[in-house]
């Protein structure tokens, strides 16, 4: 079958948001020669079970008044600017498990710096900073599902 790619791909982007909705784990399907399977990180996982267990009220992030309405994030704190990721995935912040962390809170970050890695459809692609400063907050932990245009890590630009 010369269009499998193709066919796997538009099935993932019809069941994905239902996925999401239904709150499931893991969800496998196959019809005919296609076979598509859906499944959250482990870390996500054991994060949603956890936040399950504390029973702690769930926090939709809002866009702050004035905002261009363009991320549901919110805005950095005063002089500060965000480092976002540019597309959705798996943020890891060090090259492999047990690697030190291409940057940490309080280190010194240059422009197109690389700070982590998204990976999206098994493949990682490298995250550079379009920001020099110093990283005040490290906003997303190791493992966490980030979507397109979600703040990564608070920069002071100096």
């Amino acid at each position: 079958m010369t269009d499998q790619p193709g066919r796997i791909l538009a099935a993932v982007d019809l069941l994905a948001p239902a996925f999401e909705r239904a709150g499931l784990d893991e969800l496998e399907l196959s019809f005919g020669e296609l076979h598509v399977r859906l499944a959250k990180p482990a870390a996500m996982v054991a994060a949603a079970q956890a936040a399950v267990a504390v029973a702690a009220p769930a926090v939709t992030p809002t866009p702050a008044p004035g905002g261009d309405g363009l991320t549901p994030f919110g805005e950095p704190a005063p002089g500060m600017r965000f480092v976002s990721a540019p597309l959705t995935g798996v943020w890891y912040p060090s090259p492999s498990p047990g690697a030190r962390a291409y940057v940490n809170e309080g280190d010194e970050v240059a422009s197109g710096q690389v700070v982590g890695l998204i990976e999206a459809m098994k493949l990682f692609n490298e995250i550079k900073s379009d920001v020099s400063g110093r990283i005040t907050r490290v906003l997303v932990e190791n493992g966490t599902l980030v979507k397109r245009k979600q703040p990564l890590l608070e920069v002071d630009p100096r």
